[in-house]
């Protein structure tokens, strides 16, 4: 098999309504892509996500520097294929950020091909660790933004754990922290201690702050104080992770192993959020998964694929033990991920679950 023709594309898909966290108001998600198409027949999809700017950087990079190595390559070689991406196109320019955005997205697709040409979903391709059956806990995102009142905040909260729901993230990181601390209060006092609650500060606090608030909502018993810091500040999350009671988790803006590495061998980071769509692709996201094993660390995916791709992933990695859910574009998927009473249920057609319905793809396509 090679391949012949490789072909950017950037979708947006409106939000409705629009959300907002500590660090962003998007009205659309932003899908910078690409399609590999092969001479068998094959195409394969594969995406990152945004907040729907900065887009055409990433297919800039696709086109003008990944595109070119691509034709003629045989697929199946996608070990060699990205290390020919990361380590010779792209080493002067960084291994991280916009270049590995790119690389993820061509990285997926490679995976989407090589799973179709085996006639298996990815979870199975990559081996199934989970059981069709049982499928996937689910935990529930999106309900907890920071534009919603709190009297919105507590009926969406509690709409999703009538669904069967386990799990609840909610965003914190308003300018009146005390404002932060009385909405996570009415969740808990709303959900009760059976249901897990998690919440996201979207890097919005510096570390006296992090100490200082993390102490007060230890009382909460939350599972997770997600993103309290800048992601480049390992030391500060150890400090966190050594002294709150609370466990550390992060990983949707750390680009690449290493970084990961650094993370994990210092004890900074105790739920490995590693995003497939921002390190390097599936390749990357599976020895990152691979690294977490070996320090007896969970990983639970952030979800710029909106769970897609990721609900593969989990499906066959046995540390990787529950999935976020947020729902905002999973309508325009040929077979869009599905949660059943708090679980996803395992796709069933060949591939990544990434290619798109022709008709949302014309309806969405800006480039």
């Amino acid at each position: 098999m090679k391949i012949t023709k490789v072909e950017s594309f950037i979708l947006h898909v409106p939000l409705n309504p629009p959300i907002t966290d500590a660090i962003n108001s998007p009205t659309h998600w932003g899908l910078p892509g690409v399609r590999i198409f092969t001479d068998e027949g094959i195409v394969g999809y594969g995406y990152t996500g945004t907040c729907a700017h900065g887009d055409t950087m990433i297919t800039d990079t696709i086109d003008h520097y990944y595109a070119p190595v691509l034709l003629g390559k045989d697929p199946f070689q996608v070990k060699e294929i990205w290390d020919e991406l990361r380590f010779g196109k792209m080493h002067w320019i960084g291994r991280a950020g916009i270049t590995h955005m790119a690389l993820a997205a061509v990285d997926i697709a490679i995976w989407d091909i090589m799973s179709k040409a085996a006639n298996k979903p990815l979870w199975q391709y990559l081996g199934g660790h989970k059981s069709k059956d049982k499928g996937i806990k689910a935990y529930n995102t999106n309900g907890g933004w920071l534009n919603w009142t709190k009297e919105r905040l507590l009926k969406d909260i509690s709409s999703y754990v009538e669904e069967g729901f386990t799990g609840v993230k909610m965003k914190v990181g308003k300018p009146n922290t005390q404002e932060d601390y009385d909405r996570v209060k009415a969740v808990r006092e709303l959900i009760g201690r059976d249901i897990i609650l998690m919440i996201d500060v979207n890097q919005q606090w510096n570390i006296n702050t992090a100490m200082t608030w993390g102490k007060k909502l230890e009382e909460f018993d939350l599972f997770w104080l997600e993103e309290p810091l800048n992601p480049d500040d390992i030391l500060g999350h150890k400090k966190l992770a050594d002294e709150l009671n609370v466990p550390i988790a992060l990983g949707e803006h750390v680009y690449n192993k290493y970084a990961f590495r650094d993370y994990i061998h210092n004890g900074a980071v105790e739920y490995v959020q590693v995003d497939c769509t921002r390190v390097g692709g599936i390749t990357e996201w599976l020895q990152v998964a691979g690294l977490a094993a070996a320090y007896d660390l969970p990983v639970v995916p952030h979800v710029g694929d909106m769970g897609q791709i990721h609900q593969h992933l989990v499906g066959a990695t046995q540390n990787a033990i529950m999935l976020e859910y947020i729902p905002w574009i999973r309508d325009i998927f040929l077979e869009p991920a599905t949660v059943k009473n708090g679980h996803y249920i395992l796709p069933e057609m060949p591939g990544a679950s990434t290619e798109v319905i022709p008709q949302y793809f014309e309806k969405y396509r800006v480039k």
